[in-house]
């Protein structure tokens, strides 16, 4: 199977090989264009967003990290517009990672689609298997955050500092914990009377 028919096959969420010479070239293409990506800190903005979309599949307008961004392919990552990552962000997209606009990721996140097979001989051979990540408009995910494959984050949510989230979050709510679990609504009793200065 070539490269595209691989991808096909992942987002399926069938069990896959891992190790194949596909594969293993495209992460090494990853790795490089998120070298280059990462290098260009401090350069324009235009520079950089055309820098990174080398390096995923599809970035809107502002989209930016901060050093050091890794992701496993990159072709399967979809970032809407004003999306923004702290320092060392880490996106295994085996199965796609879709990111809504206006999104903020605090530092030292990670987004994992991509999982090894339990049964050791499996493992071995280069078993995994892949979910979707989705995540929705207007998002925070504080630091430190480990989001797990086939999770879906609804538009608005917070994601506590240091959670790991394991299930399906409603939009629209402060979601925290190991394993992470909703804590309540964002009312507007969360306002705060801040405007903008800029």
């Amino acid at each position: 199977m070539d490269l595209t028919e691989q991808f096909a096959h992942m987002a399926t969420g069938g069990m896959y090989d891992d190790l194949t010479p596909e594969l293993l070239e495209a992460r090494t293409r990853a790795v490089l264009a998120t070298n280059g990506y990462n290098a260009s800190y401090g350069r324009p903005s235009p520079e950089r967003e055309s820098l990174l979309k080398e390096v995923v599949g599809s970035a809107g307008e502002g989209a930016n990290f901060e050093p050091t961004f890794r992701c496993e392919f990159g072709r399967n990552i979809h970032l809407g517009a004003r999306f923004f990552a702290n320092f060392d962000c880490v996106m295994l997209d085996g199965a796609p990672i879709v990111i809504g606009d206006d999104v903020l990721i605090g530092p030292k996140v990670g987004l994992y689609t991509s999982n090894h097979a339990l049964d050791l001989e499996e493992r071995i051979a280069g078993g995994c298997w892949a979910r979707p990540i989705t995540i929705g408009n207007g998002v925070w995910i504080a630091g430190g955050v480990t989001v797990l494959p086939g999770v879906t984050i609804g538009d608005g949510a917070v994601i506590g500092g240091g959670s790991v989230v394991t299930k399906d979050v409603p939009a629209g709510v402060v979601f925290a914990g190991n394993p992470g679990r909703v804590l309540r609504e964002i009312t507007a009793k969360d306002r705060t009377g801040y405007t903008s200065t800029h």
